[in-house]
């Protein structure tokens, strides 16, 4: 029925390495190799496993050419119990916290390390349901630096132009402010003289009418 298929899918284990599934390292570094998994209904008696250069994805009983680190976990409750492991490959994750991490770190890595690293889960508490996520690895001799000449470039035009705009904004209100100034200076120049030349006339009014002669 398709109710039971989604409740199925809704129930899936799913295992991740992240956004992205390539890692560089440097010759004679060490390198994390990430991996996560998370299931709804929970896990009893959970396997983990880590292949190397395999599709062979078989948590088989003893030790394969191909497999790297091989774990357990009871439940939610403990940390991963080791089987096996190469002796340069660390354990580093946890699964009592919230995401049930099952990263390793290969320590001392060298250019025969570069492949594909896979990180295979089985739960039998999900009717021994399995899934897995690939890591591709490439050991270089040197890091090489990102040419970031271009995107330097583009941010200094734009911050130019951001730059010349606020200028001219501000050039701009200095110009406004100016003309104002100017314009109201005027103004009160024009209402000084029109008073002076009221008074003035008043006055002179005054006097011709005090020298006028009298009448006989």
């Amino acid at each position: 029925l398709p109710g039971l298929h989604i409740f199925a899918i809704a129930f899936a284990l799913e295992v991740s390495v992240g956004k992205t599934n390539t890692v560089t390292a440097l010759n004679n570094s060490n390198v994390l190799l990430p991996c996560t998994f998370s299931t709804c209904i929970g896990f009893q008696d959970l396997v983990f496993t880590w292949y190397f250069n395999s599709t062979e994805l078989v948590a088989a009983p003893a030790p394969l050419p191909m497999q790297i680190y091989h774990g357990k976990i009871k439940n939610k409750a403990t940390e991963p119990t080791l089987v096996w492991h190469n002796p340069r490959v660390e354990f580093v994750g946890s699964t009592t916290k919230k995401d049930q991490n099952i990263s390793i770190v290969l320590n001392n890595v060298e250019f025969s390390d570069a492949g594909k690293y896979t990180c295979h889960v089985k739960n039998p508490k999900e009717r021994n349901a399995q899934h897995n996520a690939t890591i591709f690895l490439t050991v270089v001799h040197t890091m090489v630096e990102t040419d970031n000449t271009v995107t330097l470039i583009i941010v200094g035009v734009v911050g130019g132009l951001i730059g010349l705009l606020i200028l001219f904004m501000l050039i701009k209100r200095v110009v406004l402010f100016i003309i104002k100034k100017t314009q109201d200076g005027k103004k009160e120049c024009l209402v000084s003289s029109s008073g002076n030349d009221n008074t003035e006339n008043g006055l002179a009014g005054s006097k011709a009418e005090q020298k006028a002669p009298p009448k006989a």
